[in-house]
């Protein structure tokens, strides 16, 4: 009698014990699931990212100054307004560089952001920018910028600036990590960071515009400068 007791007080600890783990794993989801629930009148931005792409070794980052941490997780969803979408795509290119070392200018707004052959355009080395004209002013909720994700690069003096005036005399700058003004745009205070699959995201909020700027003036592989692909989010 005393085993059999045994025994059924051992499945019920057991028992106990599994019904336990499993509430605190589905507690654990629900939190996650709140942690990321949209606000009113608010959404997720309908992000179409392309796959991590890292080939080859890693270059030498180690030297780079204010170099923000990976994440080590998946992005979490920015949230806009409803009714947000991509208001670069197809519309037209410009910059510092209108012959491309590789690739065409227009590429820039085409959708494609794979890290391949054919997929990124090559400017002249130094200070460059590209500039998209949306066509009319807009309000903008967020930049999304891939200079090269296909080796863990790191770009300098990125400058993300929205202006309603062509030459950008006037601007408001959303983003800079030029620590030395090189690009003599300001020096900014933003973090260096490495490029991913994910592209650099920047929370606009909402600033009014028609003209938006990406600057940058090399990396840390070459002084070359690369871009496969900016969004604009806004409406």
């Amino acid at each position: 009698m005393n085993n059999s007791l045994k025994i059924v007080r051992s499945y019920f600890l057991l028992a106990a014990f599994l019904f336990l783990s499993l509430v605190s794993f589905v507690d654990a989801e629900d939190k996650k699931k709140v942690a990321f629930k949209a606000p009113p009148g608010m959404a997720a931005l309908p992000l179409d990212l392309p796959k991590p792409a890292f080939a080859g070794t890693p270059q030498n980052i180690k030297g780079v100054k204010q170099l923000e941490k990976p994440l080590g997780r998946p992005r979490p969803p920015f949230f806009a307004p409803k009714g947000v979408k991509n208001l670069a795509l197809g519309k037209k290119v410009t910059g510092s560089d209108e012959e491309p070392i590789v690739g065409d200018i227009k590429m820039i707004t085409d959708g494609d952001k794979k890290a391949a052959d054919g997929s990124y355009v090559e400017l002249g080395p130094f200070t460059q920018y590209i500039q998209v004209d949306l066509e009319a002013e807009k309000e903008i909720y967020a930049l999304l910028l891939w200079h090269y994700h296909k080796q863990a690069r790191v770009y300098f003096d990125v400058v993300m600036q929205v202006s309603n005036d062509p030459d950008f005399e006037k601007s408001t700058t959303i983003y800079n990590n030029d620590h030395d003004n090189s690009a003599e745009q300001g020096v900014g205070k933003d973090n260096h960071y490495v490029e991913t699959s994910e592209g650099r995201l920047v929370d606009a909020k909402g600033v009014k515009g028609r003209y938006v700027r990406f600057y940058s003036g090399g990396n840390n592989a070459s002084d070359l400068n690369h871009y496969i692909e900016v969004e604009v989010y806004g409406k």
